[in-house]
């Protein structure tokens, strides 16, 4: 066989060769892409690296990449090429790089300013003058879209669809290195807010005084949430009262609530979040306090404080986010921020406490009338008060850091003795109507000795209370004896003008048992006195603890004024609070009766504000101090209205128009009680109600105030399916039922054309 040369292969053409030179450039510029980019942290050295290869391999003068913020809902540049270096944010659905982000789909504009969604604003804040643009989308390799990228202004020719290849080729390459940096950032971004967040709780817990404390607190929780305005109330446990020492931006004015009322009321009851992004179309939100400061408040995010032991101790509300509304995030944030702080602000608050009980002790001894000394164990001297100072007739660096056997000697040696019997036994002891020898004058004392105890009940001294017994304190026993202790004090310094009565305005309260004469009958004498005493112990709590004065008992009821013998400026409000009290008081006790297997006592109120005459009334052998006047009257014939009602607390519009409060309410009735000839008008409230004795509350006094303006303007047949909507809400209204009855009586015998809608009461 012939050996057969095989035939020669033709050389590739100079296209050809071109070609392969292109793919190899392709691929080379694709790897290069790749391991540079992994070797890349930096979110901006990512940004600037990619979109500066991508304006040279494709021929433009500049470009830029933008990512899409989630968050946000826009696109931004961290690093655009040119004369600028910033950040650039728009809307992921305004622009070209909007609308390609939108749809998807990459875009060649060879004269952008004939587009109509071409943005100029960045040329023209930048100088520079765009011509043309090739924009795509940035896919990752599973084709998740995360942001776009732009170069502009080819230099040579036309931008052309191999241009736009290159772009999304080179970008996809790029993608995983900007998720990666991304995420780094991310990471980086929420490590050092964590640190700066534990930099600033640890600064916060070092602090102990309460106003400081707030003030920090609510400067942080407003820069931390980028907002205008925060608050955050404490709850006092003695007032039930939400308070802030400081509002932020309110030149620290004091702000005091009910622990119910309001959004942060409605949060620190329920110890759940409100985010209200719109405050004014939430029905919750109270308009009032924006038109007292001048401020707008559009949105609040509000979040129970609630420390280890998982109670409730105040709330924190922030207004106003500058970016928007608040979003869940915030929420969170807050929380954990709140929830930090918590520990430092019971901290702050017990300190506050402690610092108010000691200088609340100081200003007491030195206010008593007294002397208070007080000794060490070694019987020496430690304080002496304003009061023990005048009695021994000596000056405090005399007597501080003085032996007691110094200072009682001779005929004074008793005291000593007294003082060593009760360090020994640790037994308190006194002696009344002694004498005491003060520079050779006998002073009539009383003197008490009582040992000192620290927490761990060891012994830390001995106090020394001395009791000057003077004619005004003889006088003062005297009179204590039939009327109260404050009564006595105030008729002692004011003398004749009080003991002969005076014109005072004041708010009466009539309380009184209802079917008092039928429980008697199934209790028994000696049951009935027992009832009483625990009845009137309760009540006399309440009405003494909100400042009001008892008058009298008067069978099963109660009089009482507030405003009377010293007034305050909120005696209205004091009498109104003393009767929610007082229910919820009973309500309590109630339960307990239920639980015993007793029966539940029911009580009404009648509350009345009206000038009155005070003083001490009867005879030379015995005086009581009381009020008398109409405007008692018209109290104890309210008190007694409450039966015809079905009401528990009503008031008069004397005593509601000067209420200070808010307070759900309604008004009853206008009324010419028995006696008189003006009409009064008369309101119910209802704040002593919870969500289980009265559903829908709010609904319903909505539904009731329509149906009351309807029967006042005459509109019977209206007034008559509002009413009876109420009644639907809540079947044991008494009141809605009334006016039903009247509304038929009205369209069977219509009113004079001078009707004012007022009803005469029958009985007293």
């Amino acid at each position: 066989m012939k050996n057969e040369i095989p035939p020669m292969k033709p050389e590739p053409t100079r296209a050809v060769r071109s070609d392969h030179a292109r793919r190899l450039r392709h691929v080379e510029l694709m790897l290069e892409i790749t391991r540079k980019m992994a070797a890349m942290e930096s979110l901006d050295d990512v940004l600037h690296t990619l979109i500066a290869w991508s304006s040279k391999e494709i021929g433009g003068e500049r470009g830029t990449l933008f990512l899409n913020d989630e968050k946000t809902g826009e696109l931004f540049s961290r690093v655009a090429q040119g004369n600028t270096n910033r950040e650039i944010r728009l809307l992921n659905t305004s622009g070209i790089a909007g609308s390609v982000f939108t749809h998807g789909e990459g875009l060649i504009i060879h004269d952008v300013y004939a587009d109509a969604r071409f943005n100029r604003s960045i040329d023209e804040q930048t100088g520079y003058v765009t011509r043309s643009i090739l924009c795509v989308p940035i896919r990752t390799v599973k084709g998740e879209m995360i942001g776009v990228a732009q170069v502009l202004n080819k230099m040579k020719g036309r931008f052309n669809r191999g241009d736009m290849r290159l772009l999304e080729e080179m970008t996809t390459q790029g993608a995983i290195a900007l998720q990666t940096a991304q995420y780094i950032e991310r990471m980086n971004a929420i490590r050092k807010q964590e640190l700066e967040f534990l930099d600033m709780v640890s600064e916060m817990t070092a602090d102990i005084k309460i106003g400081s404390l707030l003030q920090k607190v609510m400067s942080e929780a407003t820069r931390m949430l980028d907002a205008e305005r925060s608050t955050l109330f404490l709850h006092d446990e003695r007032t039930g009262e939400l308070w802030s020492q400081v509002g932020q931006g309110l030149d620290s004015l004091q702000i005091r609530l009910p622990n119910h009322l309001g959004i942060a009321g409605a949060v620190f009851t329920s110890g759940k979040s409100i985010n209200i992004p719109y405050a004014y179309a939430d029905l919750r939100f109270n308009p009032a306090f924006d038109k007292k400061t001048g401020f707008f408040t559009r949105s609040i995010l509000c979040v129970p404080v609630v420390n280890q032991q998982g109670k409730v101790i105040g709330v924190t509300q922030v207004l106003n986010k500058r970016s928007g509304p608040f979003t869940l995030e915030d929420e969170q944030r807050l929380k954990a921020f709140t929830a930090q702080v918590a520990i430092a602000l019971e901290n702050a608050k017990l300190f506050a406490d402690v610092q108010a009980m000691k200088n609340y002790n100081e200003n007491m001894l030195e206010s008593m009338t007294n002397g208070v000394i007080t000794l060490d164990v070694e019987k020496k001297v430690v304080t002496c008060n304003a009061s023990g100072l005048r009695i021994l007739r000596m000056q405090s660096a005399e007597i501080v850091h003085c032996a007691a056997a110094d200072l009682f000697h001779g005929g004074n040696a008793w005291v000593l003795d007294k003082v060593s019997r009760v360090s020994e036994t640790q037994v308190l002891e006194s002696t009344m109507d002694t004498a005491l020898d003060i520079g050779g004058e006998k002073v009539s004392i009383n003197l008490t000795v009582l040992p000192l105890k620290g927490v761990d009940r060891k012994s830390l001294g001995t106090m020394i209370l001395i009791d000057d017994i003077s004619a005004e304190k003889r006088i003062k026993a005297t009179m204590s004896r039939y009327m109260d202790a404050n009564i006595a004090d105030q008729l002692l310094s004011t003398g004749a003008d009080l003991l002969g009565g005076q014109a005072i305005t004041a708010t009466v309260l009539f309380s009184d048992i209802r079917g008092f004469t039928s429980l008697t009958e199934n209790l028994g004498a000696a049951a009935t006195v027992s009832l009483l005493n625990e009845y009137f112990t309760l009540m006399v709590e309440v009405i003494q603890h909100h400042g009001g004065m008892l008058d009298k008992f008067i069978g099963d009821a109660i009089m009482a004024g507030f405003g009377v013998p010293v007034p305050h400026d909120d005696d209205e409000d004091r009498a109104v609070r003393t009767a929610i009290d007082m229910i919820a008081q009973l309500t309590e006790w109630n339960a307990e009766r239920v639980l015993e297997g007793k029966l539940p006592v029911n009580i009404g109120i009648g509350l009345n504000t009206d000038s009155l005459i005070a003083g001490n009334i009867g005879s030379l052998k015995r005086m009581d101090f009381t009020m008398i006047g109409d405007g008692v009257n018209l109290a104890s014939r309210l008190e007694s209205a409450c039966k015809q009602y079905g009401t528990q607390i009503l008031v008069s519009e004397n005593t509601f128009k000067k209420l200070r409060g808010t307070y759900r309410a309604r008004l009853i009735d206008n009324v010419v009680v028995k006696g008189k000839t003006q009409a009064v008008a008369i309101y119910e409230i209802l704040d002593f109600h919870t969500d289980a004795s009265f559903p829908a509350l709010a609904e319903f006094l909505q539904i009731f105030r329509l149906a009351m303006d309807q029967y006042r303007g005459r509109r019977f047949k209206e007034a008559m399916s509002a009413f009876s909507d109420a009644i639907r809400l809540h079947a044991d209204d008494k009141v809605s039922g009334m006016y039903l009855e009247r509304c038929e009586h009205y369209l069977r015998e219509p009113p004079p054309q001078d009707w004012n809608g007022a009803w005469t009461l029958t009985e007293k």
